[in-house]
């Protein structure tokens, strides 16, 4: 029967998050929603729940045809949280896996990473110790097939490999590869098993002194990771940590509180949840941090959130180290996962992160979930990822460290040395090739070519033996091949500049409606000697402009393409390698580190 379906399924997920309070308040609920209140008042929960029986019987009875019901339903469900707050979502059952699977940290696979370049499936990463490396298959084999299903064809996408090389641990697939320097392909019989997802994307010493650690997600085993990094960076010398946060976005929250637990001395809060439903509830260190005494730079940016927010947030607030880099997300709303009967999640926000001093990581999200998702765009046009000055608290946010420091709630966590956005990298070229994916193409087309070349058998001779200006040479004309071209002629791009601005110029003037028609103006401007005088400074200005932000991204193109060439050959740690010395960032985390 399916009358009434649509709230019997609002019914049926709204219960199971009643069952986490008791039988009781689940069974007046479900009387409370299938019997019409006796006195019907707008603002009761009653009222409301009725509204929406009454809207499906509407449904049910008179619309034109038999609806998807379980399509409805979720967009129902989804709509209705979306009211709430930006981080409550419903999951359907299908999503489930997928949706936790990058916090679980593992999932059951053949154990690489791939990337799709010209309908073609590269390998750019095995998995030490998974199921692919037992059997033999290596960086830059190329997948043929999988059992007997072609794998290359037009449109191959990373669907179809998740689709047909993950299934069930213990399951058995045959891959056939193509690999460079082998004439004939080569078949692997692999038992699917659990896969690792690290989150540690890789740790090293930057000196004899400074160790480096990069965390991109809180997952199950991102406390255990880091603590093994910071071992083995201590039996390398290290006594001075950068701990890297940019770009994460967060997970569990008792993760965070071990990773924050290694930096602390015992007994310190590291941070409090609070809602109007969910009493107070602190989270103190404890016994056995791996890292409490020395040095600590902990680096942020606006792609920080969550758990990241928890952790550095602490770490600034006990004074134990210096935060480098920029705001970060804010994102401080604790959500808590309850199970639907159909195998759906919901999760519902139940409480806020606070951090030591008493400041609310959330920012404001009041004006709805869209001018929230456009937040980090505003803070860009507002000028804040390249000033400091731009952000402004009020005094009514204000905290204080425990050495009486000053430090503002309000949303996201200021660092204490700012770093601004590089955007001189971003030239039309790089933003031209970036689109194209021009980088990541020509990066593995490279090694590919030379995967077997003795002179790169090694990072060591990687780095000794890598050509820089032939690199350089070869993807330039690369890029004309597929007409990705620098517009350099300055004669061309200035009278093109010239006349864009003398347009805008005729379309915000008021003296424009004066004129007989727009083109008469726009001919009256271009033969005005003072107007050009004033247009060519601007335009020589601008020249000057565009060669520094030309000189330097193309100074930063080339680090980009070493570095990505270096993972394709040797895996994801050695980007980081390469890439460090280009880094703004982490330059100046390693100087404030230096001179704590």
């Amino acid at each position: 029967m399916k009358k009434q379906i649509i709230i019997f399924s609002l019914a049926m997920m709204c219960g199971a998050v009643s069952m986490a309070q008791g039988d009781t308040k689940q069974q007046g609920f479900f009387k409370r929603l299938f019997s019409k209140p006796t006195v019907v008042v707008d603002t009761t929960l009653d009222s409301n729940f009725y509204r929406i029986r009454q809207v499906s019987q509407f449904i049910e009875k008179n619309y034109v045809e038999t609806p998807d019901y379980q399509m409805i339903t979720e967009k129902a469900v989804s709509s209705m949280l979306s009211a709430l707050d930006p981080h409550s979502v419903y999951i359907a059952a299908k999503d489930v896996q997928h949706a936790n699977e990058g916090l679980q940290a593992n999932f059951d696979g053949v154990g690489i990473s791939f990337q799709i370049v010209n309908d073609t499936i590269s390998v750019t990463d095995v998995i030490v110790g998974g199921p692919s490396e037992k059997v033999g298959v290596q960086i830059g084999d190329k997948l043929l097939k999988v059992d007997d299903t072609v794998a290359t064809f037009k449109g191959v996408n990373n669907s179809f490999v998740y689709r047909h090389l993950r299934g069930k641990r213990g399951t058995e697939v045959t891959i056939t590869m193509l690999r460079n320097g082998v004439s004939t392909p080569l078949e692997f019989k692999i038992i699917r098993d659990k896969i690792p997802i690290y989150s540690v994307d890789t740790y090293f010493m930057l000196d004899n002194e400074v160790g480096y650690i990069r965390l991109s997600r809180f997952a199950r085993t991102s406390h255990q990771e880091v603590r093994k990094a910071i071992r083995e960076l201590k039996e390398k010398g290290m006594k001075r940590l950068v701990f890297d946060l940019r770009g994460n976005s967060g997970g569990y929250l008792d993760i965070a509180f071990g990773i924050a637990n290694e930096f602390l001395d015992p007994g310190r809060l590291i941070v409090y949840t609070q809602g109007e439903k969910s009493p107070r509830r602190e989270y103190r260190s404890m016994r056995g941090g791996t890292y409490t005494n020395n040095p600590l730079v902990v680096m942020i940016d606006e792609y920080s959130a969550s758990a990241s927010e928890i952790v550095s947030g602490a770490i600034q607030d006990w004074d134990r180290g210096m935060l480098v880099g920029r705001r970060s997300f804010g994102k401080g709303l604790v959500q808590q996962l309850f199970n639907v009967y159909d195998g759906a999640q919901l999760r519902l926000t139940t409480a806020r992160y606070y951090t030591p001093s008493g400041r609310c990581i959330q920012k404001p999200y009041d004006k709805g979930t869209d001018a929230y998702n456009m937040e980090l765009r505003d803070r860009y046009e507002h000028n804040e990822f390249l000033s400091a000055d731009s952000v402004n608290y009020p005094d009514s946010l204000k905290f204080y460290t425990s050495k009486g420091r000053v430090v503002y709630g309000g949303g996201g966590i200021m660092p204490d040395i700012f770093v601004p956005m590089d955007t001189l990298r971003l030239s039309d070229y790089f933003l031209s090739l970036r689109s194209a994916g021009a980088f990541n193409t020509f990066a593995l087309q490279w090694a590919d070519q030379n995967r077997n070349n003795p002179d790169f058998a090694s990072f060591d001779d990687f780095m000794a033996h890598y050509d820089s200006t032939a690199v350089a040479a070869a993807f330039a004309q690369y890029a004309a091949e597929k007409h990705i071209n620098k517009n350099d002629v300055k004669g061309e791009w200035v009278a093109s500049w010239m006349q864009d601005e003398t347009r805008k110029m005729v379309a915000d003037t008021a003296h424009a409606i004066h004129a007989e028609s727009y083109e008469s103006y726009l001919s009256q401007l271009l033969s005005d000697k003072q107007y050009l005088e004033k247009l060519t400074s601007k335009a020589l200005s601008e020249d000057r402009r565009r060669e520094r932000i030309n000189r330097h991204s193309e100074e930063y193109m080339g680090y980009l393409i070493k570095a990505l060439i270096a993972r394709n050959l040797y895996g994801n740690e050695y980007y980081y390698r390469i890439m460090k010395d280009e880094d703004e960032g982490l330059k100046k985390a390693i100087q404030t580190v230096k001179g704590i």
